[in-house]
């Protein structure tokens, strides 16, 4: 939505007689109303921010206030991916995996230091310095973990997101099926298939850089 006063209010003037009879709204506003108060995220954690997950969704912070309380267990049926807890090299690929097989429009949290950036194991040799080098994130909560509340604040700047979009301009309603992500691989180390092009290419460089010295010292 473009202002604070709610789906009620698109710009046009009703008169005072009026105003308590009739309702004047627009179709994308009134969509994303929605959207933004229907969201099924997935039931889906990683580490210790997961328990926060689960204690924002239990009987005293009430998740079932905001139309969000419907954790789906199975990506197909979930439109919103909450990135709770350590992301591993070895779990990526399941995260890409479970992102392309979500719904459109589909939507991803990072919650916690260690999801949006590594975290206190950044410098680990099997954790990955934050989700969003693999798949887009529209919302990142801070800490370590987060409280229930800062979930609960995350999950409403993702809902004042969704009001204010525009179906002009979002991907999901654009001509043609969009692409999903290309799934990493794992091996010696985490290859995106994205930066294959530039892999072959350091790696020929290294190559002749070796052969030249080896050339040298005979």
């Amino acid at each position: 939505m473009n202002d604070d006063k709610g789906i009620t209010s698109p710009g046009y003037e009703i008169p005072p007689e009026l105003r308590h009879q009739v309702t004047i709204t627009t179709l994308e506003r009134i969509y994303n109303w929605g959207r933004a108060n229907s969201l099924w995220p997935m039931m889906f954690g990683l580490a210790c921010c997961a328990i926060e997950m689960i204690a924002t969704a239990a009987s005293r912070y009430d998740l079932a206030r905001f139309g969000m309380e419907v954790m789906r267990p199975s990506p197909r049926q979930s439109d919103v991916l909450i990135v709770s807890g350590t992301v591993t090299k070895k779990m990526v690929p399941q995260i890409v995996r479970l992102y392309n097989q979500m719904a459109e429009p589909r939507y991803v949290i990072a919650m916690g230091a260690c999801a949006s950036g590594g975290g206190p194991f950044k410098e680990g040799y099997n954790v990955v310095s934050g989700i969003d080098k693999f798949i887009p994130v529209d919302v990142y909560i801070p800490g370590c973990p987060p409280t229930p509340q800062a979930l609960l604040n995350g999950l409403i700047a993702l809902q004042k997101k969704i009001e204010r979009q525009s179906l002009r301009d979002l991907p999901w309603y654009q001509k043609g099926p969009s692409e999903p992500i290309p799934v990493p691989v794992l091996g010696p180390d985490l290859m995106d298939p994205r930066k294959y092009a530039l892999i072959r290419e350091v790696t020929h460089q290294q190559m002749l850089q070796e052969n030249q010295e080896e050339a040298a010292h005979e």
